[in-house]
């Protein structure tokens, strides 16, 4: 079966517009993680509607749809997530959020609306397919432990031979698709602290233990761990993000609650960055008189492309829009439960550009004002259909 060809890209053109219809419905009814059953409705009727696909929900807010050839062969998984954010939307679009508090500000949206486009094209191929194409709509990426592992614990990767997932990402310029090969986002790990000191009143220092003195110098003296207890070459970053205490301008606190994540690729370090965090803690409380609790929490493991997958998504990119097109990205220390997917089978993840100044696509994700440029989102179904086709009937590549 030849892959790109005239009648494909123009299937692909044909299903363009409702892809933009799709996110923009999908992002005026944004949904939190573990709670999109209006979502995954919407999803699981949209999938029905095409024909030739055999539906599932695996789990309550989840979908899962298999096009299946007629002759046997390789099965290609391809996953979108679909959840969205506890953020207050700002934009002003008239397909803003309709649930205050909740706005789609990562591109989920986008994800599902491209990979419903994918779902759309590849379905009428069925007859001429052989294996399989699995399409995994992925609730509670944003939340650990996050809606992958749930998915690969129902079943959902069983037998599948490659795995592909992609991520529109505002700060690539439209028209660019980011390619990264082995390791391309961390593994993302949170610290609780606290420490426990004597509470009094602040004209009385000599009278207490102060647990904002003896937590600011803890603050201080974690960054040591980056800068002087680990090696250079191996990227690390600890981020203390939360400090709480105090409830008024004249007393010393009883307590502080501190609050930060650990950004990794080494599994050796990655153990090994709990103990120093500890040790300085204890050191720290002890020399002072005061008492700690902490706790350490491993998130998703980090996401690491397989060289050969990552070729033929690369090739995919070369092939539709030249070799101008590939930006070849540094590793980033985001995190992503994609990597579940990553433990049972072969694949990569890619960046699809879409930001754009043009068109107000320039705010960070996660940010209230958080906005794509929707040209993207045919660049997305393109690389989804035909880098699960080029793998489908690949005599190499994921066996």
């Amino acid at each position: 079966m030849e892959v790109i060809t005239a009648s494909l890209r123009e299937k692909i053109e044909e299903v363009k517009g409702s892809v933009i219809a799709w996110r923009r419905h999908l992002h005026q009814h944004p949904e939190l993680s573990f709670q999109e059953e209006k979502t995954s409705q919407y999803i699981y009727d949209t999938l029905a509607s095409f024909g030739n696909i055999e539906l599932a929900r695996p789990t309550k807010t989840s979908v899962v749809g298999k096009i299946i050839g007629t002759k046997p062969g390789k099965t290609i998984a391809l996953r979108a997530d679909m959840d969205a954010l506890p953020i207050q939307e700002e934009n002003s679009s008239p397909f803003r959020s309709n649930n205050p508090g909740v706005m789609h500000a990562c591109g989920h949206d986008g994800h599902t609306a491209m990979l419903l486009g994918a779902a759309k094209v590849l379905s009428a191929l069925k007859d001429e397919m052989e294996g399989e194409i699995r399409l995994i709509f992925q609730h509670a990426e944003e939340l650990f432990p996050g809606g992958a592992e749930e998915l690969v614990q129902a079943g959902v990767m069983d037998d599948v031979d490659a795995v592909i997932g992609a991520h529109l990402w505002a700060p690539l310029e439209i028209g660019k698709i980011g390619i990264v090969y082995g390791p391309m986002m961390a593994a993302p790990d949170t610290f609780y602290i606290t420490v426990k000191g004597k509470g009094g009143h602040a004209a009385l220092p000599h009278e207490t233990v102060d647990s904002i003195a003896i937590a600011s110098q803890v603050v201080t003296n974690l960054q040591h761990i980056v800068s002087r207890n680990t090696d250079p070459l191996d990227p690390l970053v600890l981020s203390v993000t939360q400090f709480v205490a105090g409830t008024t301008h004249n007393v010393i606190p009883g307590s502080v609650e501190i609050c930060g994540t650990v950004r990794s690729f080494d599994a050796k370090l990655r153990k090994e960055v709990p103990t120093l965090i500890e040790r300085i803690v204890k050191g720290i409380t002890e020399a002072h008189g005061a008492a700690y609790a902490f706790d350490y929490q491993y998130g998703y493991r980090p996401v690491i492309n397989q060289e050969d997958i990552t070729k033929v998504v690369e090739e995919s990119v070369i092939d539709l829009y030249g070799e101008e097109a590939v930006d070849r990205m540094k590793p980033n220390m985001g995190g992503e439960d994609f990597s579940a997917y990553l433990q049972k089978t072969r694949g990569m993840f890619f960046y699809i550009g879409a930001g754009n100044p043009d068109k107000e696509a320039v705010y960070p994700h996660h940010h209230a004002r958080f906005a794509i440029d929707e040209d993207a989102l045919e660049k997305g179904v393109n690389l989804f259909v035909h880098s699960s086709l080029k793998l489908l009937h690949a005599e190499k590549g994921c066996e």
